[in-house]
């Protein structure tokens, strides 16, 4: 059987020194507690649960000089080993074939094999557990959309995963903003550029709109506050408020100028109520 390859799970780099390895393993399991999947189907309960053993195994090997050393020679021992390669032919099987007979093709040993590129296994499973992720994100912050009131109608908008508008009421114009949900892998430059753009398909040279630019992975403060201010001057027109939100612990960069309704969601995130 074939050994994890903890340095993957921990998405870390096989030389990572021990307070690498502790961060990692704080980062990596802060997504799958309890805490945050309480509220999900048991199938991603169980999930969780099963990848918060298996990180919490590899921290238990990585953070300790004997065990770390005795998988690393595992580790090498194994992609050392030879690849087993088919036997020959026996002289029997060619007896056995009538006289006369094509002989039928041997199949192809396993190196002429189609095989997946290296590290392709754990590319799909991370995508995987990223979609569970984004699931349970996304799970949680429609949870506190429903609690803080239903002045809201849900829309659609291509690459977001949520779009609210707010109700009209008769005889007055609703002072909320619409709002856009979107999980993305790494909040950064990139994808500030992105939700902008996507926030002026929803109305924004008209009407307020406000983004939640959701990840589990956040760049500096200054990258992310030069981006927004940056796409502000670009695109004067737009009434659009970007917050980014670190989907780990629910902080949020949140704008002086923040809507009520964006603060009062963050705080119902983070409280988990």
């Amino acid at each position: 059987m074939a050994l994890k390859d903890y340095y993957q799970l921990l998405e870390i780099v096989p030389t990572a020194p021990a307070d690498e390895v502790k961060k990692a393993f704080r980062l990596q399991i802060a997504r799958y507690h309890p805490d945050k999947v309480q509220h999900l189907g048991k199938e991603f309960q169980g999930m969780a649960a099963d990848r918060a053993a298996e990180l919490t195994e590899a921290y238990r090997v990585l953070s300790d000089e004997g065990r770390r050393t005795e998988y690393d020679r595992a580790r090498a021992a194994e992609a050392d080993a030879p690849t087993p390669t088919p036997a020959a032919p026996s002289a029997e099987t060619h007896r056995s074939a009538s006289p006369g007979a094509p002989t039928a093709a041997a199949p192809p040993p396993p190196a002429a094999e189609s095989a997946a590129p290296q590290g392709a296994a754990y590319k799909q499973e991370r995508a995987s557990r990223d979609e569970f992720v984004r699931k349970a994100t996304m799970n949680r912050f429609n949870q506190a959309l429903a609690a803080i009131g239903g002045d809201y109608t849900t829309s659609q908008v291509r690459g977001f995963d949520v779009a609210l508008i707010p109700k009209s009421k008769m005889f007055s114009r609703s002072k909320n903003p619409k709002l856009l949900g979107r999980f993305v892998s790494t909040v950064d430059a990139e994808a500030v550029a992105d939700a902008w753009k996507g926030a002026a398909q929803f109305g924004a040279e008209t009407e307020d709109v406000c983004v939640f630019l959701m990840g589990t992975s956040l760049a500096g403060a200054g990258e992310l506050a030069k981006s927004i201010a940056e796409q502000r001057r670009k695109q004067r027109n737009l009434k659009v408020t970007l917050i980014p939100v670190d989907a780990r612990v629910w902080d949020a960069h949140m704008p002086l100028d923040a809507p009520d309704i964006a603060k009062t969601l963050i705080a119902r995130l983070k409280s988990g109520t």
